[in-house]
């Protein structure tokens, strides 16, 4: 380890955005004398931590790599032939480098700005096209978290949308994957809703009423059945149909829709998304027509836009949880979009002739395995299958023992059953190798297995020409490039959501997710060929304990909203372990996140809402009378800090407090903890339990709205009850159950966590919160003369972000907050974060990432709309026809043969000086959302509608 004097290029100084001469500069326009004096007038002394973080000294780049390569290499990669719902793929290289390698697609945000976001859109819109053509389904959304999760939303959509009945019984077919079951068990428990593992080609309906059906396609010991009698017989007893599926296997067996099914989940990671030890992973969800309004997850969609042409926006959004809060239909901003980008463009890539030929060899290959264990006397249980055969009657581990010595891992069912599964990574040398570990004799002679009893499938699918059109790299190449053009990241400019934390992603952090070392292993590998990822686990828990003063962390929650409803999983939990399950009352202030009330409903709490006052901080008075008033079954408050006003509500101690003096839990909404590490510790404040969102504060990209992560910290009294698994044990002694597919969740993405901590040590994260708190208070003052900032803390400043009213700019001209954000796209920015969480405002967070000269540009950028509304309220510009109302304006808009406008094409389209020196363009004019949400299509229109818009 370099000490510092001999270090020449400290990684803290590449991060921060702002050079210390320009620290000093800001801190002027304060009126402040030092950093540490900002701080001081910015956060209460009683909040601040006593003690440093005490976390290893910082590496610098080469250092970090360096020991990210020991620890990959202690991961030993062996053939993943486990099955289980994951599989080995090649990721093709034109999309390795051009989409999971290139910041200009991993650093986007959630296409909520949508004319900015049309190519992205456009790929997600793939995504769906593919979906829906492979389930047989005529909607689908843009993706899920993972399988098992996908499963247990389908499990409560079938609970909302099933007929009315005296039941809260879900049937589960016995071979469904065993982490698909402990996920769909830990979200039944808290809904009141009882799972029954039970076969459903037998069931009797009549005798045991069930509100939905789940049943895995082919199963998960590699059975093909055909269920149609069973979907029949379930439907016809009332009760919601889904099918767990394998997205490949969809290319050669008939499609859930055909089959009658009502929902169809799955993954995709096997078109060309890396095993990654479990993720992350995009899932899919298909489903009937009637149902789309019930369906979770985001959902693309195709409008017009302010000149009548094809456009693409998320659809239906008042199903989100920002709009529904506690009524939401799921916590629904749960996406793997760069995810699902790949798998989309792995099926652009392949074409349906590609995937149908990937898919017959990998049923060959299994064919001739099957049929080389037969011929040797073996009891191959599986009659018809696709990829996955299983094996009794054997001594599973001898076989598993010779099979790791030749480079495989083989699936342990039993000590008498060993599972296989290939994929299309697999050779015949590799059937060979895998026949020996059996003790059997390879055949050279390929062997094709019989047909699939009434199942092959023999309708088309993928027949949209985007799946047809780019078969040459060349083509390919462009194709992704193209997408890109229209789509706005962090490599264009800053994006200033509030709360959402848009911070650098350090390339040295993002290189080591791309290794074998972390990527090739399955999630079920033995545990002891994981031991560089144990170590990884082990420093990145122990750090993120230290930071927030916890005891304890589980790495499980692979997304925000997953953390909080573990979060409150494990304080129910709590509770029932100390003989009081009776606790369900959440209190949750109304200026929360909308995912928190959610959250609670999905853990069966009831939500109680407690009033904020004029300054935008929880209502004391309010909150002790609803504590009281539910004392007997207060179960937790939720609650954010900072605020999610942007500052730090001097009261957060006695909040804690007032909550723990009548029987309830703490927990703390980690979404603003880039305003917290190293100054102040969660614990401290009180509370109980907090999620930390990886994506935000610790430098997980975005992706273009996931992957995410979004690990707990708990106290000692909690830490019992962290989430477990049931295939590989992890958790606490008194484990809730999984709530992740895989056991440490998103595994192949902590790298970036764990690299930016090593790499910034105690005092850069601490320097860089400061350096955050710093930027929002400039960028506050500046804004200020011309937008007032509606809340501030202690001396008038406030924590990471701040919030501008534009409330009064409707009666004064007539403007309002999406014109103000259409019209950033002019000036080539991303919108802040709109009317969240006051209707109305814009909510702004720089982070530390950002430069001084970054800062100022975007402050120039608003301050010049602030002189275009002037000239509207004055009478100068027309009040219904002028650039704020008109934006965004696209090159065709301002290039075309006519210009009706009142005000020049210049002004439209170059407002400021950077403009003219690269200008992003807008792909596509004001989306319509109305037309959008009137006329629902959500999968790929003909091309003909884009070759008019082009």
């Amino acid at each position: 380890m370099l000490h510092d004097a001999l270090r020449t290029d400290p990684f803290p100084r590449r991060h921060i955005g702002p050079s210390a001469a320009d620290q000093a500069a800001m801190l002027e326009a304060l009126g402040q004398p030092s950093l540490d004096a900002l701080i001081d007038a910015t956060i209460p002394a009683s909040l601040r931590t006593t003690r440093p973080l005490d976390l290893p000294a910082p590496r610098d780049e080469a250092e970090a790599l360096a020991d990210l390569r020991v620890l990959a290499g202690r991961n030993a990669v062996l053939r993943a032939c486990i099955g289980m719902g994951y599989s080995d793929t090649i990721t093709p290289p034109v999309i390795l480098r051009n989409i999971v390698e290139n910041p200009g697609w991993y650093t986007q945000y959630t296409p909520y700005q949508a004319e900015i976001a049309q190519g992205r859109l456009e790929a997600l819109l793939n995504y769906q096209t593919m979906v829906a053509d492979l389930t047989g389904l005529p909607v689908a959304n843009a993706s899920l978290l993972d399988e098992a999760t996908a499963a247990a939303e389908a499990m409560a959509m079938a609970l909302n949308v099933a007929p009315p009945r005296d039941t809260r019984t879900f049937l589960v077919a016995p071979d469904v994957h065993p982490q698909t079951l402990d996920v769909v068990r830990t979200r039944a428990t808290p809904l009141g809703v009882e799972v029954l593992v039970a076969d459903p080609a037998t069931h009797d309906h009549a005798a045991r009423p069930v509100f939905g059906v789940l049943i895995q396609y082919p199963g998960t010991f590699g059975d093909v059945r055909d269920p149609r009698a069973a979907i029949a017989a379930a439907q016809a007893a009332g009760a919601i149909t889904v099918l767990a599926c394998d997205v490949l296997s969809l290319t050669l067996l008939t499609s859930p829709g055909e089959l009658g099914a009502d929902i169809a989940v799955g993954s995709t990671q096997r078109f060309g998304v890396p095993l990654g030890y479990g993720g992350p992973h995009a899932a899919f969800f298909a489903t009937r027509e009637t149902h789309k309004r019930a369906m979770p997850g985001r959902l693309v969609g195709v409008t017009v836009d302010s000149q009548g042409l094809p456009a693409l926006r998320l659809a239906l959004q008042t199903r989100e949880q920002h709009i529904r809060r506690e009524r939401a239909t799921s916590n629904i901003c749960t996406a793997q979009v760069l995810l699902a980008i790949v798998a989309s463009m792995y099926a652009v890539w392949h074409g349906p002739e590609g995937l149908t030929h990937i898919a017959a060899r990998v049923r060959t290959l299994t064919g001739t395995l099957a049929a080389g264990l037969r011929a040797a006397g073996l009891a191959v249980r599986t009659a018809r299958f696709f990829d996955t055969i299983t094996v009794d009657n054997v001594d599973a581990d001898a076989i598993l023992a010779r099979a790791r010595a030749a480079g495989f891992n083989l699936r342990r069912v039993d000590g008498r059953t060993v599972g296989v599964s290939l994929d299309e990574t697999t050779r015949f040398s590799d059937v060979h190798a895998i026949l020996a570990a059996f003790g059997v004799q390879a055949t050279d002679a390929p062997v094709t297995p019989d047909d699939l009893g009434g199942l092959r499938r023999t309708s088309p699918f993928l027949t949209h020409p985007v799946f047809h059109r780019h078969r040459s790299e060349t083509e390919m190449l462009r194709y992704i490039t193209r997408l890109q053009s229209r789509d706005l990241s962090l490599a264009h400019a800053m994006i200033p959501l509030g709360s959402c934390t848009m911070k650098l992603n350090a390339t040295t952090e993002m290189i080591p997710v791309t290794w074998a070392g972390f990527n090739g292993l399955h999630p079920f590998a033995p545990v002891e060929q994981a031991e560089g990822y144990r170590t990884l686990f082990s420093d990145l828990e122990r750090w993120l304990a230290e930071i927030t003063g916890f005891a304890a962390t589980s790495l499980q929650p692979n997304a925000g909203s997953q953390g909080e409803y573990a979060g409150l999983l494990v304080i129910r939990r709590y509770h029932e372990a100390r003989g009081e399950g009776h606790r369900d009352v959440c209190l949750i202030p109304s200026s929360a996140h909308g995912t928190n009330p959610a959250s609670a409903a999905m853990n069966g709490m009831s939500v109680v809402v407690v009033k904020c006052d004029a300054n935008g901080n929880i209502d004391l008075e309010d909150l002790r009378a609803r504590a009281a008033e539910h004392a007997p079954r207060l179960a937790a408050l939720m609650v954010t800090y900072p605020s999610t006003h942007g500052v730090f509500e001097e009261s957060i101690r006695d909040i804690c407090a007032t909550i723990h003096a009548h029987g309830g839990r703490v927990y703390l909404d980690g979404a603003n903890m880039n305003a917290l590490v190293g100054v102040v510790r969660v614990a401290e404040l009180g509370a109980d339990v907090c999620h930390i969102n990886l994506h935000k504060t610790f430098c997980i990209p975005h992706g273009g709205g996931g992957p995410g992560m979004g690990p707990i910290c708990v106290n000692a009294a909690l830490a019992p009850y962290l989430p477990g698994h049931s295939v590989v044990a992890t958790g606490g002694q008194d484990a809730v159950g999984a709530v992740s597919a895989a056991p440490w969740g998103s595994a192949s993405i902590l790298p970036i966590p764990w690299a930016y901590i090593a790499m910034m040590g105690g005092e850069g994260l601490t320097h860089a919160t400061k350096v955050a708190i710093l930027n929002a208070n400039y960028v506050a003052a500046r804004l200020a003369p011309h937008y007032p900032v509606l809340y501030t803390g202690q001396n008038g400043r406030v924590a990471h972000e701040c919030i501008l009213d534009l409330r009064p700019l409707k009666a004064t001209a007539g403007i309002e907050v999406v014109d103000v954000a259409k019209r950033l796209m002019d000036y080539g920015f991303h919108a802040p974060t709109v009317s969240f969480p006051v209707a109305g405002t814009m909510m702004i967070e720089p982070t530390e990432s950002e430069s001084l000269a970054e800062l100022d540009r975007f402050c120039e950028a608003m301050i010049a709309i602030r002189g275009e509304i002037e000239a509207i309220a004055r009478g100068d510009s027309d009040r219904n026809d002028n650039p704020l109302k008109n934006a965004p304006h696209t090159a065709a808009m301002v290039t075309a043969d006519t210009w009706s406008h009142p005000y020049p094409r210049s002004v439209a389209a170059f407002p400021a000086r950077w403009v003219r020196e690269g200008k992003f363009w807008p792909s596509v004019g004001r989306v319509n959302d109305t037309h959008g949400d009137r006329n629902v299509i959500c999968t790929c229109p003909p091309m003909e509608t884009w070759t008019a818009s082009s």
